[in-house]
């Protein structure tokens, strides 16, 4: 069981759900609102828009890297302490992104801003865990949840009118006073977690991993853009894929590994976590497309483009009350499966959107795919915990944020990848030809999501009946 210096109160335990929420608002204000900004930023540093998927990608994969300590890190020097600098680095590159002055700059400072936010989401999910019973849990972080949609649609609005009327660095500036007030509250009001005896880090488990994942994303980076030689391609994948594996021998072999493959024995989280990933490789990229087609390919301005990614965020959050009884009628297995084919149909269909497209049509589509992802991410992000134990859970959140934050890197590089196969280098700022090499992408990231619902067809009728039904959930936490 966990060590704490403290039992929080009613008040803390009251106020607790509101202050995850707010850092999880930064983070998902923070890459919605820097997805409007592409194409400024590429005038600005004077590179093809194409090429700022390094800055999107970057921060992803520097989540998906560092997430896995964050876990050991809490354990070990209490969950305040880490948060808090979670938070503070974050912040400090935020400012950092903003003074920089070449491509190169920025991204090394998201790396920097990833590294920061690596520790915010599974540290602020354990922290919930820790701090609520398993049948209080799927309200909290359903609650939870309601800000990381809100910041989708303030994201796109707010980025539009900053690069339109003030400067694209002020993209990143908008996280300071968030996060010196979030500081403050987590100082104050946090409750300080920490295990009795914690394990030595997993050193070689982390290069092993870290290694493999940051050179395979890399590999699906600089693919599309012919700046190494096949032969080399397959090389850095021969070795990426290398290190997977040595980690994956290392994880059955060392007691305390950075990530407890384990866990995937269990049938429900085991389709919570690929499932989920292939589903997000799909999703994933459609953030990065979304402003290409919309300011390069149809004209809009920053602002229009924003507007038109808001009644995805709204259908998003206007499902979560219905969510409960969704699951609870038709189980997690019905939703998963065909859910899972409805998103990839609706990606599909963005492959029809050109320069001829009404504006109603494009706000319908983008609705009906905000409704269908947000049942896909809720139910996906409750079905990891259906029959994990107390003592697992922090290690579940570690994995299942791991994978959430690869798959959506995997997805920016490929949605990129796909587009520029279709878009040769002299026409990266021709209309057409952006609209063209954007629906061959929406068409291959749609397939992807259709053939993902294979997954979840391993789930049985009754899986996760428990974290769908209220009074199965106390039942299940009173024989816990």
């Amino acid at each position: 069981m966990a060590a704490t210096t403290e039992q929080p109160d009613a008040s803390v335990q009251r106020l607790l759900p509101w202050l995850v929420a707010v850092a999880f608002f930064m983070q998902s204000l923070d890459t919605t609102i820097l997805n409007t900004a592409v194409p400024a930023i590429a005038q600005a540093m004077d590179v093809k828009p194409l090429n700022v998927k390094s800055v999107l990608a970057s921060y992803t994969l520097s989540l998906a890297v560092f997430i896995p300590i964050s876990g050991w890190m809490a354990d070990r020097y209490g969950t305040r302490r880490v948060f808090a600098g979670a938070i503070g680095l974050f912040t400090l590159g935020s400012v950092l992104c903003g003074l920089a002055t070449s491509l190169e700059m920025l991204v090394a400072c998201r790396v920097v801003q990833g590294m920061g936010g690596a520790m915010m989401m599974p540290v602020g999910r354990m922290t919930l865990a820790r701090t609520f019973g398993k049948a209080e849990l799927v309200r909290v972080m359903s609650f939870v949840a309601i800000p990381s949609l809100i910041g989708p649609m303030v994201g796109p609005v707010a980025g539009g009118l900053i690069v339109t009327y003030l400067d694209w660095r002020g993209v990143f500036y908008v996280n300071v006073p968030v996060g010196l007030l979030g500081l403050y509250f987590v100082q104050r009001y946090l409750p300080d977690y920490r295990e009795a005896k914690v394990p030595a880090l997993d050193m070689a488990g982390m290069v092993l991993f870290g290694g493999g994942i940051a050179l395979l994303s890399y590999v699906l980076e600089v693919f599309g853009d012919h700046t190494h030689g096949a032969a080399t391609v397959v090389v850095m994948l021969a070795i990426a894929a290398a290190l997977l594996a040595a980690y994956g021998v290392r994880a059955r072999l060392t007691p305390h590994p950075l990530l407890n493959l384990g866990l995937f024995r269990l049938r429900t989280f085991r389709a919570a976590v690929s499932g989920g990933f292939f589903t997000r490789l799909g999703l994933g990229g459609i953030p990065f497309l979304f402003p290409l087609l919309y300011q390069i390919g149809l004209g809009f301005s920053p602002v229009v483009s924003g507007l038109l990614v808001l009644p995805q965020a709204v259908a998003s959050i206007g499902l979560k009350a219905f969510m409960p009884a969704i699951l609870a009628r038709l189980g997690y297995r019905n939703v998963l499966v065909g859910n899972t084919v409805v998103v990839g149909l609706m990606i599909l269909s963005f492959a029809t959107v050109g320069t001829h497209t009404p504006v109603w049509q494009i706000v319908g589509q983008a609705f009906i795919l905000g409704f269908f992802t947000s049942m896909q991410y809720t139910s996906m992000n409750t079905l990891v915990y259906a029959d994990v134990s107390a003592q697992q859970t922090s290690a579940a959140s570690t994995i299942a944020a791991t994978g959430q934050q690869l798959a959506i890197s995997f997805g920016v590089a490929g949605a990129a990848l796909v587009a520029a196969i279709f878009v040769p280098p002299e026409l990266h700022s021709h209309p057409a030809a952006i609209v063209h090499g954007v629906q061959q992408a929406f068409l291959a990231l749609g397939v992807l999501t259709v053939l993902s619902s294979v997954v979840f067809m391993e789930l049985k009728a009754d899986d996760g009946e428990g974290m769908s039904n209220h009074d199965a959930s106390h039942r299940r936490h009173d024989e816990h």
